[in-house]
């Protein structure tokens, strides 16, 4: 498909293909959730590296989650600090997170919000995507949608100026026994607030 308009790439986005576009960290590999298996098999990723979920608003991610009302606000205040931005949650997952984002089913979703206008945009209008970096499993992240497209032919890829990229993947910090563990360092210094 390679190098689309906006407008282009919301509907491949839309109609269940591969997409590729600008975010705060690395440019994103995304698909409708229920069509997760394409980016395992485009990047030949192994089953047990689960997607992320991203969106564009934060009460577009809320669904995807299971947690006590207490644990949703405590959730909500580290979301509204650091969102949006470089940090994931990864949270228990509702039923509606489909098995092909997460093959050997782990009970949990990471979800993001991304600090860039364009890729907020993008996903306010397609909904929750799954995503990843756009490379090949093991290797280094592509940061130029000339380069994505490239590699990956059968992807939608942003025809746009080129954003800076920091180069640099988000934090992951995981919920567990009512705390948070950081899986990742990236981007953000995270403050555990307890």
């Amino acid at each position: 498909m390679s190098l689309v308009s906006v407008d282009r790439l919301i509907v491949a986005a839309q109609t269940g293909n591969l997409v590729s576009f600008p975010t705060d960290t690395v440019p994103a590999l995304a698909v409708l959730p229920t069509h997760a298996e394409l980016i395992f098999q485009a990047k030949q990723r192994s089953q047990d590296k689960p997607l992320i979920l991203m969106a564009g608003e934060i009460a577009d991610l809320w669904k995807f989650t299971n947690g006590t009302q207490l644990e949703l606000e405590i959730w909500q205040a580290v979301a509204d600090r650091y969102w949006p931005g470089a940090l994931t949650l990864v949270l228990p997952a509702s039923d509606l997170i489909p098995s092909a984002m997460n093959p050997l089913g782990t009970q949990t979703i990471g979800v993001r919000v991304p600090d860039c206008e364009i890729a907020r945009s993008i996903l306010c209008q397609t909904g929750a995507l799954a995503t990843t970096s756009a490379n090949l499993s093991g290797e280094p992240p592509l940061l130029t949608m000339a380069a994505i497209s490239e590699n990956f032919p059968q992807v939608a890829a942003l025809l746009a100026p080129e954003l800076p990229s920091l180069g640099r993947p988000s934090t992951v910090i995981q919920w567990q026994n009512s705390g948070w563990k950081v899986l990742r360092q990236g981007v953000v210094d995270f403050v555990n607030p307890g």
